[in-house]
């Protein structure tokens, strides 16, 4: 089998031929139909986000259950399944009390060992999936089965940046009808964040990133006004474009502090600040504390759209069936394997909303 190996900070990385260490227990081997390219994993190139090299990258992806341990009940041979960057164990703390984004298997995941390279040496898989390979061992809590006709490309999507975007709207904000919104930052998440508060019925949403191409595609897929931070100061532009009061809810989705601080200041009193973009270790944030009781504010920190996986991967396949959430638009550049490199080349230039590995 093949897979593209992370071997260390700002290397591209190496698509090579590899051995799968033996599956066993509750582990599952699916073989990729597709995978799709998150700003995570260029975060673990570029050396600001844990992923200790030689790590298979890819923690997106859709496919197909080729085989499975002895002690697995989940899923079947033949199955379809997308597979969950937070696993669901169903039985820790977190799980019985519907908190299955923060499953504690997760952790234990991470430091799995996955394949052996020629060299013999051995290497992991990011979040415990390694979706950039021709087939993934994968425990069987990471797997959500479904049963669709859509396009693996879509359903790939839904591993990661769909539902963390789509449910930072909707189950984190819990945005409401007639609602005010601002987005900081298009990419994949960003976008889905913008039709997740479309779909819950947001009256204005307003996408604010510097690159046309994530501004022209938020706003054919619901934004109603589009903000380029290189026109002025964002938060003046929201503050004009709301009277002056700010938004019910303002989403950061690049993991930068300075955004985080925008998304504060262009929310109204009384509303919410959701923090979703994942920032280095070694950034914090500093609040003025006052304003946030006098003002009655609220910053939300959401991890993975605080989803409920095998609750959640179903109705946004029924929202994709039905029309209400379009996936197809968010794709803009299509990649094999061995051209995964150009993939990341696309997300450093802007050129790509949501790239694939098909």
């Amino acid at each position: 089998m093949r897979a593209a190996i992370y071997v260390g900070p700002g290397a591209e990385l190496s698509v090579e031929d590899v051995e799968p260490i033996a599956a066993e227990g509750r582990e599952v081997i699916v073989r990729m139909e597709a995978s799709g390219v998150c700003h995570s994993d260029l975060s673990v190139i570029d050396g600001n986000f844990p992923g200790p090299p030689p790590t298979v990258l890819g923690h997106e992806g859709c496919a197909i259950v080729e085989w499975v341990g002895p002690e697995v009940t989940r899923v079947k041979v033949g199955q379809r399944v997308i597979l969950s960057l937070s696993p669901v164990c169903g039985t820790c703390w977190h799980c019985l009390r519907n908190e299955t984004h923060l499953c504690e298997l997760g952790l234990p995941l991470l430091g799995t060992l996955r394949v052996r390279r020629s060299d013999g040496s051995v290497a992991n898989a990011l979040m415990g999936l390694g979706t950039f390979a021709d087939v993934a061992t994968v425990h069987e809590a990471s797997c959500v089965p479904v049963e669709t006709d859509l396009p693996s490309e879509q359903l790939a999507l839904i591993g990661c940046g769909v539902t963390t975007g789509l449910g930072a709207a909707l189950n984190t904000a819990e945005v409401r009808a007639g609602d005010t919104v601002a987005v900081i930052g298009c990419g994949g998440v960003g976008t889905s964040v913008i039709q997740g508060a479309r779909i819950a019925g947001a009256s204005r949403i307003y996408a604010i990133d510097p690159v046309a191409l994530k501004r022209d595609t938020a706003l054919q897929l619901g934004a109603t006004d589009a903000v380029d931070p290189d026109d002025g100061d964002p938060v003046e532009q929201i503050r004009s474009l709301t009277g002056g009061r700010g938004v019910d809810h303002a989403f950061e989705v690049v993991g930068n502090a300075d955004l985080m601080t925008q998304a504060l200041a262009m929310t109204r009193r009384g509303g919410t600040t959701i923090l979703v973009g994942v920032p280095k270790y070694d950034v914090s944030l500093s609040v003025p504390v006052l304003p946030l009781i006098t003002q009655d504010r609220t910053i939300k920190g959401s991890y993975y759209g605080s989803s409920r996986a095998h609750r959640d991967f179903p109705r946004f396949i029924d929202l994709i069936e039905s029309g209400r959430l379009d996936l197809d638009a968010m794709i803009t550049k299509r990649f094999g394997l061995d051209d995964v490199n150009d993939a990341f080349a696309a997300m450093r230039t802007g050129e790509a909303v949501r790239s694939v590995i098909i």
